[in-house]
C-alpha cells in the first residue's frame, strides 16, 4: 500500500520555524519526486516547493525562496521541508505528493494537479 504521511505541523508565532516531514512507504522512493502543496482557508491549493528524483533538484514558490528549504533523505524515505522565519500567510494544511519530476514541478507551476500519490495533510498556524 502507498502512502504519504505527513508530519511536523504545528502552531508557532511570526518569525518561527518548523520542519515537516513527508514519510513514503510503498513504492521505491527513488521513482518519484515529492512535492509540498498548502491550501489556507478558502482558498486553491498551491505549490511550495519540489525536489526531483533523478538529478536532486530543488524548486521553491516565489514566496517561500530564501525561507522553505527541501531535500530528501532516501536512507529513511522521506523529504523534509525546513520553514524559517514562517509569517501568518504561511498558515495552511500542507500536503506532500509524489510523480514523475515533470508532473511534480508542473503541478508547483500550476500546471497541473493530478498527481498520483498525495498524503492528508499537516496543518501549519503561523500567529501574527
Amino acid at each position: 500500500e502507498v502512502q504519504l504521511v505527513e508530519s511536523g505541523g504545528d502552531l508557532v508565532k511570526t518569525g518561527g520555524s518548523l520542519r515537516l516531514s513527508c514519510a513514503v512507504s510503498g513504492f521505491s522512493f527513488d521513482d518519484y519526486a515529492i512535492g509540498w502543496f498548502r491550501q489556507a482557508l478558502g482558498k486553491e491549493r498551491e505549490g511550495v516547493s519540489c525536489i526531483t528524483n533523478n538529478d536532486g533538484r530543488s524548486y521553491y514558490t516565489d514566496s517561500v525562496k530564501g525561507r522553505f528549504t527541501i531535500y530528501r533523505d532516501a536512507a529513511k524515505t522521506t523529504v523534509y521541508l525546513q520553514m524559517n522565519n514562517l509569517k501568518p500567510e504561511d498558515t495552511a494544511i500542507y500536503y506532500c505528493a509524489a510523480d514523475s519530476p515533470g508532473d511534480v514541478v508542473g503541478a508547483l507551476r500550476g500546471i497541473k494537479y493530478s498527481l498520483k500519490y498525495w498524503g492528508k495533510g499537516t496543518p501549519v498556524t503561523v500567529s501574527s
